[in-house]
């Protein structure tokens, strides 16, 4: 059994990922540098500073302010539309007991934001976001700062992530990664389950 149950939110708990993917595509057309979704995929999961990193390197001409607004402008009107939960988030953060927190690389302000509008914030002990840490996934630091705020080890939490950057976070903080893709493909090479959504890696796990 596990002591804590620690959770991503985008592409994990929220269908933000989809979201992204689309507006973004749409964002780099729009600023006269289209690309494909396997670009798209090489972003799934990183922080906001290291995807502008990768974006500078990969499109020096790319205007990265101007591109920020368009992007940010679209994925907002998309999200204005409705941010659904990923299937069988609710029905699992409901049967859960263990404390739980989630980890995620968005800034503060949008991770409460992405969780006012979908209703989860009572659900967690403890939000973990790209601001409380000084490196983050897939450095172990923010799993294990949740960890620690739930006064567990990290050996005794089952983590839920989408991404390979994620997994590979809570991996290398010790914890047991269940890992159910998203949009990006994945080998798991840092999940101990790979499932198809959140319920079936729970039963997988042995939390449910």
């Amino acid at each position: 059994m596990f002591d804590a149950v620690l959770f991503d939110l985008d592409g994990t708990l929220i269908d933000t990922e989809s979201l992204a993917l689309t507006s973004g595509l749409a964002a780099f057309a729009a600023c006269g540098h289209p690309v494909d979704e396997a670009f798209m995929h090489g972003l799934v999961g990183k922080s906001e500073p290291m995807a502008a990193e990768i974006i500078r390197c990969s499109l020096p001409l790319l205007d990265l302010a101007a591109f920020k607004t368009v992007w940010g402008a679209g994925f907002d009107a998309a999200v204005a539309q409705g941010l659904p939960l990923k299937t069988g988030a609710a029905e699992l953060l409901g049967l859960i007991g263990q404390p739980k927190a989630l980890v995620t690389s968005s800034g503060r302000a949008g991770a409460h934001h992405k969780l006012g509008i979908t209703g989860l914030t009572a659900h967690f002990a403890h939000v973990i976001t790209l601001d409380d840490v000084t490196t983050p996934k897939p450095e172990p630091e923010p799993y294990l700062l949740a960890a620690e705020r739930l006064g567990v080890h990290p050996a005794r939490c089952l983590v839920f992530e989408d991404s390979d950057i994620g997994a590979e976070a809570a991996h290398r903080a010790g914890c047991v990664v269940v890992q159910v893709p998203d949009v990006a493909p994945t080998d798991g090479r840092f999940a101990a389950h790979i499932a198809a959504d959140l319920m079936a890696g729970a039963r997988l796990a042995g939390l449910i």
